[in-house]
């Protein structure tokens, strides 16, 4: 048994290959329209010392039947209290793209909180929680989020395909947008532990540029990181992701 709590929490997370005796655990949050599946293969790519915890948001695949929550503060409150239990170990947060700003709210809400028990942030494909304005789209038109979907590369081209997946993936994955939009940073006292920014050499709707000034929320060491792909490169990450959350995990201990 990995030791990790077997009662509600269990809606809420996925460890698709559980590790008692791993010495980190690496909590991964999904993008926008994302769930827990988008880490299934995962974990067979870490090293064996790292437990994966994939978090499952309401609203997508085996919790459809939810209601999304479409308020990040709402969601972060949440998701804060099922995970406290997992921290009998060290534990790293990777979020990728809505996913990181998600994680941060996290791991703000942590306690203590200063020092944050979290031992590493890895955040990816996001632009720093001050700068996620508004994106001039209304995305309660098919138009708009159509056109928001093409600006982000190749991995979005099979639901602007498919009929099927549009109708399956484009509820939840429109809460999410409306929940972004939504959002807006609360300045407060910095993270403690390290931070380490990630971008794909061919996401032009988030590059690297824009993703240094999250190395403001920290006053732990900041790093950047470049990945082959583009803004969907984690559903075929690259090898080059997995060196890098091994190296985040040394340093996490």
């Amino acid at each position: 048994m990995s030791g990790l709590p077997t009662a509600r929490p269990t809606t809420w997370y996925r460890v698709y290959a559980p590790r008692p005796k791993a010495t980190l655990r690496l909590v991964c949050f999904p993008h926008a329209g994302g769930g827990a599946s988008v880490f299934h293969g995962w974990a067979e790519r870490l090293r064996e010392s790292i437990e994966l915890v994939a978090v499952q948001y309401p609203g997508r695949q085996d919790r459809s039947h939810e209601e999304p929550i479409a308020d990040l503060e709402t969601l972060a409150d949440e998701v804060v209290a099922v995970l406290a239990p997992l921290f009998d170990r060290p534990v790293a947060f990777f979020g990728h793209s809505l996913g990181a700003t998600v994680a941060f709210e996290v791991a703000r809400r942590l306690r203590p909180r200063f020092p944050t028990p979290l031992a590493h942030l890895i955040v990816s494909a996001r632009k720093s929680p001050a700068d996620c304005t508004t994106s001039g789209y209304d995305f309660s038109r098919d138009e708009d989020l159509r056109r928001y979907l093409t600006r982000l590369g190749d991995g979005a081209a099979l639901v602007l395909r498919n009929p099927d997946l549009w109708q399956l993936l484009v509820p939840p994955l429109r809460a999410d947008l409306v929940m972004s939009q939504r959002y807006r940073y609360a300045a407060g006292a910095p993270l403690t532990c390290p931070l380490t920014l990630i971008a794909a050499d061919g996401d032009h709707s988030c590059t690297i540029d824009d993703m240094r000034a999250w190395s403001g929320y920290t006053i732990g060491a900041a790093e950047e990181r470049a990945v082959p792909g583009d803004h969907y490169y984690v559903d075929s990450p690259p090898d080059e992701l997995f060196t890098i959350l091994a190296g985040a995990a040394d340093r996490s201990r």
